[in-house]
Order: structure tokens, then C-alpha cells, then sequence
């Protein structure tokens, strides 16, 4: 066994009791590591202490019971662990940058810690095979856009930090609340749009400041456009494009998306000497069958 692989299995039984009190003794002895070079290890491949990711993932997992009104916060907090609604609250404001009743009375879209598949930084495939990991499908291969597409929507400068990097970085999701008002706002220039397809664009506006510029918008489907909107070109071109299934649209947008951009910018672009302009996009598809598809978009640079 790879020792990427032990650590996996820890993840894997982490993920499977996360309600329940867990050790780092019984994680070693799945591991099949002494304590101490499994704790070393387990920092290494995943970037945090086992108890730091526990409590991440555990705050990860308690935002989907805040949107169940049902449940009293308190409750919430000792199901998942926490010793009290004081420990549960300063935990979740450290990690999320608001309480846990403003989330509940708000909802805004949150960055939260993914569970890490390790395999796939070990895992190389060429363009044009799949790659099968955890629930997801990616591929990833050359296209040419042989005409402009033209996109209507909103556009926010984003700070990078609590953004980046994506499944790691906790927070408010600027993007996400991006998508919220684009959806809440488009039927009123429907008409202007095909509802099939639509665009995420990030770029850097000003890195000095730490900051890029996000788009959410669906395709132009005529000409003009209401002056409230922002229009962005997504250039004819040769791109590199990675295709992502998953098994539901939540999991597309979050876990799989996260995950299948920490291969292509991390693992895949590096191995194969690839370099990319400072733009991406995610292009959503509607009417798929069932299939839950989409695509990250980014144009190849020449390297020296």
C-alpha cells in the first residue's frame, strides 16, 4: 500500500463517523502507521493536523443542518461534537466569518473544507482519458472556439484570500452570491439570453491587491443588452478543457469542481510542462438527460 493511500483510508473513515469521537490512535492503527509518523504524514498530504480537518469538516457537514429550520442550533452543535453553542459559535465565526444564527437568518453560499482525494495527485492521465475519482468523472482535452461567445451578467472584484484555494479556504463564497443574484435577477431580461448555457469567468484585475474579477451570466442569445448588465467575451481560440460529472448538481458545483481544478491547475498543467493565461471559466450546460456536466475553460500559454 502507498502511504497516500493509508492516509485515504483515514479520510475515508473520518468522512464515515464524523458525528463520532475519533483519535488519532485508532486513525494510526488503520493506517497501519505509528502514531507519530502517521500524524507527520497525514499533515503533509492533507495541510492541516487530524484534529484541525476534523473540526473543518465537521463545520463543513453542520451548514447543511442550519438550512433545516427544524433543528435548534445547540442541537446542531452537540450532534457534530461541539461541547457547547459558545464553542460551536467561536468556531464557526473563526472559520466562516459570521455566526452561526446570521448564516441560519441569511443563507449566504459558504467555502467550505472539502474531503481531500488524495489520489488524484498521484494520478496522471493523458488528454482524452477519463479519470474516475471519488464521485466524479473528469477528462480533460484540446478545443478550438472558432467564433466569440458573448456573455450577460454581473461582475464583483474579489479579494483572493478566503477564496483560494478552493475546498481549503473557508469563508463567505463571493462567487456563489454572485450566482444567487444572477439567478434571483435574470428572468427580468430573459429575453436577452439562451437558457442553456452559462458562464463563470475569473481573471486578474489588480494581483497587487490581491484581488480578480469574477463574471456570472448566461449566453447572449441577441443583440444588445439592458445597461444594468456587464457583457464578457469568451475569445475564439485554442483552449484546454476539462469536462466534470458528478452524481448530483451540489456535489458538480462544490466538491467536484473544487477538486477538478486542484488537478488541472496542480497536478495535470505541472506533469505536462503546461502553463495558462490568468483566466478561467466554468461553463454550465442545461438539458444534459440527467447528466450532471460541466466544463473548466483555460487558454494555454506559451512557456520559455
Amino acid at each position: 500500500m502507498h502511504a497516500w493511500e493509508a492516509i485515504q483510508k483515514t479520510l475515508d473513515h473520518m468522512e464515515a463517523h464524523i458525528k463520532e469521537d475519533i483519535n488519532a490512535e485508532t486513525l494510526s492503527d488503520i493506517a497501519g502507521l505509528s502514531p507519530f509518523y502517521f500524524q507527520r504524514l497525514f499533515k503533509r498530504l492533507v495541510n492541516k493536523t487530524v484534529q484541525e480537518y476534523i473540526k473543518l469538516r465537521r463545520l463543513a457537514l453542520v451548514t447543511e443542518e442550519l438550512d433545516k429550520d427544524d433543528m435548534r442550533i445547540l442541537d446542531i452543535a452537540l450532534e457534530y461534537g461541539f461541547s457547547s453553542h459558545a464553542n460551536f459559535t467561536r468556531a464557526f465565526k473563526t472559520a466562516y466569518g459570521l455566526t452561526p444564527e446570521e448564516y441560519r437568518d441569511t443563507r449566504p453560499f459558504l467555502n467550505t473544507f472539502t474531503k481531500p482525494e488524495i489520489s488524484m495527485v498521484y494520478t496522471m492521465i493523458d488528454e482524452g482519458v477519463p479519470l474516475l475519482a471519488g464521485n466524479m468523472v473528469l477528462e480533460i482535452n484540446r478545443r478550438t472556439l472558432d467564433h466569440p461567445e458573448v456573455y450577460l451578467g454581473f461582475e464583483a472584484k474579489v479579494k483572493i484570500e478566503g477564496q483560494i484555494p478552493a475546498g481549503e479556504s473557508t469563508g463567505v463564497d463571493i462567487p456563489g452570491q454572485l450566482w444567487k443574484r444572477y439567478h434571483k435577477e435574470k428572468e427580468a431580461f430573459a429575453d436577452y439570453l439562451n437558457p442553456e448555457v452559462e458562464l463563470g469567468m475569473s481573471y486578474m484585475q489588480d494581483p497587487q491587491k490581491g484581488e480578480f474579477t469574477y463574471f456570472a451570466g448566461g449566453l447572449a442569445d441577441r443583440a444588445g443588452m439592458p445597461e444594468a448588465l456587464a457583457k464578457q467575451e469568451l475569445p475564439a481560440g485554442e483552449y484546454l478543457v476539462c469536462s466534470i460529472e458528478a452524481e448530483s448538481f451540489e456535489v458538480l458545483v462544490t466538491t467536484a469542481l473544487d477538486q477538478a481544478g486542484k488537478y488541472l491547475f496542480g497536478t495535470w498543467l505541472p506533469h505536462h510542462k503546461l502553463a495558462t493565461k490568468p483566466f478561467s471559466a466554468e461553463k454550465y450546460y442545461k438539458n444534459m438527460d440527467g447528466i450532471h456536466y460541466m466544463e473548466i475553460w483555460v487558454i494555454p500559454a506559451e512557456t520559455e
